[in-house]
Order: C-alpha cells, then structure tokens, then sequence
C-alpha cells in the first residue's frame, strides 16, 4: 500500500478526524445559540423584578448581561468560523491528496481571532438580536418611568 492510499476519503483516520472537527464546529454553534437563549433569560428575570420594585432605573442593569453575551456570543462564532475555516482546509489538501499524518487529529482554530471575531460582531446572527434586546431594556426603562 502506498503512502498516499493511506489517507483517502474512506480512510478510518480521515473520517475520524472530520468527525472530531464537525464535532467541535457543532460545540461552538451551540454555545452561541445558549449564550442567546441564556441572555433572553437573564434580561426578563431582571426586567420582571424591575417591574415588580417599581424602579425603571434598575433596567440599565440588564443591559450588563447583555453586552457580556454579545461579546461572549460573537466569541463563539468567531471561533466556529475559525474551525470550519480549518475544516475546509482539510477537505481542500484532501481532494488534493496532500493529507499527511500531521494534518490528522490537529483541530486548531485558523484565522485570527480579533479580525475574526470583529467580523463576528457584525453578523446577522449576533447583532440583531441583542440591538432588539438593547432596545427592549430601552423601552421598559422610559415605559415604566
């Protein structure tokens, strides 16, 4: 058997690097999705006992978490961004036929990660959702003032 037979697509190490790198793609796409659902949690707690106490200044409270999630949230998606990067890296050199053995069980992020994660900040997905949410925390404050 040759050396470049050795790592083709139906290869046993092939795969199971793919599925160490689909694995962690996945991890990072679902910590961003429970940093939005963590952060929609938060901000209603403290919203609702902002409304209970009657003090419509304490609502500037909730914007705390929800810049903390913003940044946490980009974060995340900065970094899946990173590894899907990788992973297409990978698939590249492989329908090249230039996978090695060190390109196998090497899951590292490519890219940089401020660059990456400021492009992050910009996303449809990140954006949108917390400027509502700002918003939101916006409303509830001058409503109940």
């Amino acid at each position: 058997m040759s050396r470049d037979n050795e790592y083709r697509e139906n290869s046993q190490a092939v795969q199971a690097h793919l599925t160490i790198s689909q694995s962690v793609i996945q991890r990072m796409a679902s910590n961003s999705a429970s940093c939005k659902a963590w952060c929609i949690t938060l901000v209603s707690a403290i919203l609702v006992i902002v409304a209970d106490k009657g003090n419509p200044q304490y609502a500037l409270l909730a914007i705390i978490p929800t810049i903390l999630f913003l940044v946490l949230d980009a974060y995340y998606l900065a970094l899946e961004r990173m590894f899907r990067k990788a992973y297409n890296a990978f698939i590249e050199k492989l329908h090249k036929q230039e996978i090695s053995a060190s390109d196998l069980y090497a899951v590292t992020p490519v890219g940089n990660i401020l660059k990456t994660f400021l492009a992050a900040l910009l996303s449809f997905s990140i954006w949108p959702f917390y400027v509502t949410l700002l918003v939101m925390i916006w409303i509830v404050k001058e409503v109940l003032i």
